[in-house]
């Protein structure tokens, strides 16, 4: 039951996907929006620009029906004139030609952009199946479609009838009216029919852009088997990133662990934590923290300690403190200075004894370290301050 659920396109796409489709030029279209919208537009531009375009035409029309002597027995000069009507008719159309190329261009944006693909040229034979053209017959998509197109029938029939009915008195009488009267009147009432149909598949087109967008993200839905893929190939294979931060880990560990054997002294908890510090008087402005550690961390790094000769010195206050509020290779806080020079003072004074002898010096007592700064009753476990420390 689980493998099924798997294989089932419950997902929302990616955007990965998404861009991947958008780049193949799939992209969610609306055929109803962009006819309603060019239909449209040519309407409302003929209403607005209908004497004008009239006038251009007749202009054309007595033009090309009148010519003199010259012209008809020069054809080049008759070919020039007729290149100059063309010209002009041309030109008076032109913004109308204008309207309608910049809302064919515009509709599509609407809803899914301008996307301009080289891969939508590419020939793809596997439509050329005729048993997949006879599955896409009877799919869901083009019992849709074929809905549509009879409800786009029947709205046009419809609107065609209401006008045709309404306007059936000045339709009959148009043949007691004088011929340009007529034909003013019958330019009128087809712009008002085409201008009316145009307006009611609007209807149409307001119920197919939410269905588009619908099919489009339901097409593009994944599978969780998908899902988990996709997120392998651009994140990597958990597993591969799970092994590479083991490695580091462990390199970090070994990085750490080197650098023991250069510490002045390594201060313990004195079993739970172990922190090593190193001070230099050149290069460094304050003593930094070179190992830490916790249980068995912190255990080797005391056994590295006592193999090298570094002073190992017990303080549970100042071990936490430093564990918590200090990273490798970083400065101890400023408010544990006190608390550290007092330390390494010691330190030093334990070398000079074992090398000149003298009076061995005491372990210094109640470190200065902020109460504010010992985490005693905050710490986490020690096993997840370990983790936490090589994350």
């Amino acid at each position: 039951m689980a493998e099924d659920s798997d294989l089932e396109k419950t997902e929302q796409a990616s955007p990965k996907r998404l861009e991947k489709a958008r780049e193949e030029g799939d992209v969610p279209r609306s055929r109803e929006l962009a006819t309603v919208t060019v239909l449209f537009s040519a309407g409302m531009g003929i209403l607005v620009m209908g004497d004008h375009l009239n006038q251009a035409l007749k202009n054309s029309m007595t033009a090309g029906l009148n010519f003199d002597r010259t012209a008809a027995f020069d054809p080049i000069v008759l070919l020039m004139r007729t290149a100059d009507n063309i010209y002009s008719l041309l030109l008076a159309f032109a913004p109308l030609a204008l309207i309608i190329i910049i809302m064919a261009i515009a509709a599509p944006i609407v809803i899914g952009g301008w996307v301009f693909s080289g891969k939508a040229f590419v020939p793809q034979f596997s439509r050329l199946n005729p048993i997949s053209g006879l599955s896409n017959m009877m799919s869901k998509n083009a019992a849709i479609e074929l809905i549509k197109s009879i409800a786009k029938t029947l709205v046009v029939a419809t609107v065609a009838y209401i006008v045709i009915s309404h306007d059936m008195a000045p339709i009959l009488s148009l043949s007691l009216l004088p011929l340009k009267t007529s034909i003013t009147q019958v330019n009128h009432l087809m712009l008002m029919a085409f201008l009316s149909i145009v307006s009611a598949l609007v209807f149409i087109a307001a119920i197919d852009v939410p269905y588009q967008l619908y099919h489009y993200a339901s097409k593009l839905k994944m599978t969780k088997e998908e899902v988990r893929q996709e997120s392998k190939e651009s994140e990597g294979n958990p597993e591969i990133k799970a092994r590479i931060r083991q490695q580091q880990r462990e390199m970090a560990k070994r990085r750490m662990m080197s650098e023991i054997p250069k510490a002045d002294v390594v201060i313990t908890n004195p079993t739970h934590y172990a922190v090593a510090i190193k001070y230099q008087d050149e290069g460094m402005r304050a003593p930094i923290v070179v190992a830490k550690g916790a249980d068995v961390m912190a255990l080797k790094i005391r056994e590295i300690a006592s193999e090298h000769n570094i002073l190992i010195m017990e303080s549970p206050k100042l071990a936490r403190a430093l564990f918590a509020h200090t990273e490798l290779n970083d400065e101890i806080p400023e408010a544990l200075y006190s608390a550290v020079a007092e330390v390494l003072a010691y330190v030093f004074q334990m070398r000079i004894f074992k090398k000149d002898g003298g009076f061995r010096p005491e372990i210094p007592k109640a470190l200065p370290v902020p109460e504010a700064l010992d985490p005693h009753s905050l710490l986490p476990a020690p096993s997840k301050a370990l983790d936490e420390v090589f994350a």
